[in-house]
């Protein structure tokens, strides 16, 4: 069962300039590769008369590597794409995109100084960043008898469970959503409760 962790809650873009050269980080949340690529190509069309667009994305939970992608776009082989995504597999977050544009400046970095760059642009990106987390949510519905509606009622609280709807006909039957990692607890507390009786269907 996929576990929680920490995402951007929202985008979020700062700039610096190191020698007369612009770096413009902007960290979006991308859940998928589709989204990550989406975002790479939105960045591209917004900053298209720039020097370079080079980029990082990790889909998956912090630290994974089962789905990143880089680019150095042009810089030198491995002083952009590669160090933003070290920053990334390092930075405690999941399913993420940088995307770091140069306006060049007219003097030139070396190597160690574009990987020192790229490294502390996407560095100041994420310490400012704000997060939210990641939680799988399911889908239940359950149909009980009129009885056990108030203490079913209190028991959604400690299972983060949310009523999506409700209907009132010879049973009581409820959709709720909740985080995957709690349906368990709740099906074993609503059998106890109902003394096994109640429906429980996974939508």
């Amino acid at each position: 069962m996929a576990e929680r962790y920490p995402i951007p809650a929202a985008r979020h873009r700062v700039e610096q300039e190191i020698q007369r050269s612009r770096f413009i980080t902007t960290v979006a949340h991308t859940p998928t590769v589709e989204a990550a690529r989406a975002f790479i190509a939105e960045m591209r069309e917004e900053f298209a008369d720039a020097t370079h667009n080079c980029w990082a994305f990790l889909v998956g939970p912090p630290g994974s590597t089962s789905n990143v992608g880089v680019s150095d776009d042009g810089e030198p082989h491995g002083t952009a794409g590669r160090p933003m995504l070290n920053v990334l597999l390092h930075s405690g977050l999941g399913d993420l995109t940088a995307v770091v544009t140069r306006y060049y400046g007219g003097t030139k970095l070396g190597t160690g100084g574009l990987v020192r760059a790229y490294t502390s642009s996407v560095q100041g990106a994420l310490e400012e960043l704000p997060t939210s987390e990641r939680v799988e949510l399911t889908r239940l519905r359950i149909e009980i008898g009129y009885p056990t509606v108030t203490p079913f009622q209190r028991l959604l609280p400690e299972f983060e469970a949310t009523v999506i709807e409700e209907r009132y006909t010879d049973e009581v039957y409820y959709e709720v959503e909740l985080p995957a990692e709690s349906v368990e607890g709740l099906e074993s507390a609503l059998e106890e409760l109902t003394g096994g009786t109640a429906y429980i269907e996974e939508l």
